[in-house]
């Protein structure tokens, strides 16, 4: 697999982020082993789903994101927080204004998990 980067080359958050304006559109920045390091920019409602076979990472970098669950309280995050969403909980991200977020996932896990439909779409390759 080869990596998105130079292994010598730092990326720069905020210059990646600076790069794309769409919304719920994830953008790849890096591999890591089987994992893939994504940003993306939230604003309004996702769809409800949930990820049968990984857990998913969410890193708010700015701005601020709920993540709604059917089952427990919802779990708000601000800049420098994160939460993970264990595998099989259905969730559905929530940003009230424009969030940055960074996002950690096996490649290739499909951003609409098993609910599928129009916004599901594959992680871009940012350079």
């Amino acid at each position: 697999m080869s990596n998105t980067t130079r292994p010598t080359e730092a990326i720069n958050l905020t210059h990646k982020l600076s790069l794309f304006s769409e919304l719920w559109t994830q953008k790849k920045i890096a591999d890591l082993n089987d994992y893939e390091v994504k940003l993306a920019k939230l604003k309004g409602e996702f769809v409800w789903h949930s990820h049968e076979n990984t857990d998913e990472l969410f890193l708010v970098l700015s701005g601020r994101l709920t993540i709604q669950l059917r089952e427990t309280d919802d779990v708000v995050l601000g800049p420098g927080e994160l939460f993970v969403v264990p595998r099989g909980v259905e969730h559905c991200p929530v940003a009230e204004e424009e969030t940055a977020i960074l996002l950690l996932e096996p490649a290739g896990t499909l951003n609409t998990g098993d609910a599928g439909g129009s916004m599901t779409k594959p992680a871009e390759l940012l350079e």
